[in-house]
């Protein structure tokens, strides 16, 4: 899952949240980022992995011709 990189303006912000929590620092916003980043290498990782166990179905186009 590839994303691009979007401004700061078009991520939605939480206001609708039913309590006022303080504003995150940006140490904590940053950890939570590289975790959920984390997590999608993780993932995509094991996907990789998976796909590379079973064989590639033979394709007769692959001539050297």
């Amino acid at each position: 899952m590839h994303q691009e990189a979007v401004p700061a303006e078009a991520v939605p912000q939480q206001a609708a949240s039913p309590r006022q929590d303080p504003p995150k620092g940006l140490l904590q916003q940053m950890e939570e980022l590289m975790a959920a980043l984390n997590a999608d290498l993780s993932q995509l990782d094991a996907d990789l992995q998976s796909s590379a166990e079973r064989p590639a179905p033979a394709r007769e186009d692959t001539a050297d011709g």
